[in-house]
């Protein structure tokens, strides 16, 4: 009978003690939940916050500065021209799906064929990665562009085509030569095309397009291989830096910016783009536990750890 005690007892044992420590386990993911899906909704919040004064640029619901102008400028006497190299709908939805999809196509790889694991209390691993990388991005946007609007309505640096927009000529003013007129008035019936020309700095097209063309590269940088074409990485990264400086470039021939506004906002791009890309994204992090999806939240397993950070692919 003491046997069979023996027996029971030690068959039944490792049973309890997985359970227990599942239990606990349980309890310890059960506290720390509530605390992962506020920080969450801290991120949501945070990337809103962001984008107010981009979206109040867009809705009109500030006016840009009434900047005057110099009897004779000639920086402001080109013709308005209707089409564009680049239009805004262009500009936005290719800065966002090339470095989406290619960000969305990496991450799902590494989660895919690298042993990608995650502590975010988001099951799963594909979401979890998604969400960190794309956050990250989708934040620098945000601040880019609200940045770029706040300077134009602050500064209301007159387009080169202002005097076309407004349908006036310095004969018409009867000024004379570099006399500076604080207040002048258009004979343009759309009041929303004479504001939109008054937002010159910086430009909006060089920011955008440095921004995510740069920010793509960095995850090229990260993620791609270069263990066998070697020049394949930098012949990419190339190609991107150099859409965006055609993107920028072609404002001035558009008549959209003055080139010190293009060459702001290829700086303000590339500024911001480091930024997000070092000390936001985790692309260039070791991996650590945290407690926010955006936080640096993934391990690699050993097998892959043995491999260059950067040839994640």
């Amino acid at each position: 009978m003491l046997g069979a005690m023996h027996e029971k007892y030690t068959l039944t044992s490792p049973e309890r003690l997985p359970r227990d420590a599942e239990g606990k386990e349980s309890v310890f993911a059960g506290g720390a939940l509530p605390k992962r899906r506020m920080l969450v909704g801290l991120d949501v919040i945070c990337l809103l916050v962001a984008s107010i004064p981009f979206f109040a640029c867009e809705l009109k619901a500030v006016t840009p500065y009434q900047r005057g102008l110099f009897c004779g400028d000639s920086s402001i006497t080109y013709p308005y021209l209707d089409s564009e190299a680049i239009p805004d709908g262009l500009l936005i939805a290719g800065g966002i799906i090339i470095t989406g999809l290619t960000i969305a196509l990496g991450e799902c790889c590494r989660v895919r064929f690298c042993g990608v694991k995650s502590r975010a209390f988001v099951r799963n691993l594909y979401v979890s990665t998604l969400y960190k990388e794309l956050g990250s991005f989708l934040f620098g946007c945000c601040v880019g562009q609200s940045m770029t609007n706040v300077a134009k309505l602050c500064v209301g640096r007159l387009r080169p085509h202002f005097l076309s927009v407004c349908n006036i000529t310095y004969t018409s003013l009867n000024c004379t030569v570099g006399t500076y007129i604080p207040h002048i008035t258009c004979k343009q019936p759309d009041h929303a095309m004479v504001e939109e020309a008054r937002k010159s700095f910086f430009s909006g097209h060089a920011s955008f397009a440095m921004y995510t063309m740069l920010y793509l590269a960095f995850y090229l940088q990260a993620r791609l291989s270069g263990s066998g074409a070697r020049l394949l990485r930098p012949l990419l990264q190339l190609l991107l830096v150099l859409l965006a400086l055609y993107t920028g470039l072609s404002r001035i021939s558009d008549y959209r910016h003055h080139p010190g506004d293009v060459l702001t906002g290829f700086l303000q791009g590339a500024l911001t783009a480091c930024w997000v890309a070092f000390y936001i994204s985790s692309m260039f992090k070791s991996s650590q536990p945290g407690l926010s999806p955006t936080s640096v939240s993934l391990d690699v397993s050993p097998s892959s750890q043995q491999t260059p950070r950067e040839g994640s692919w």
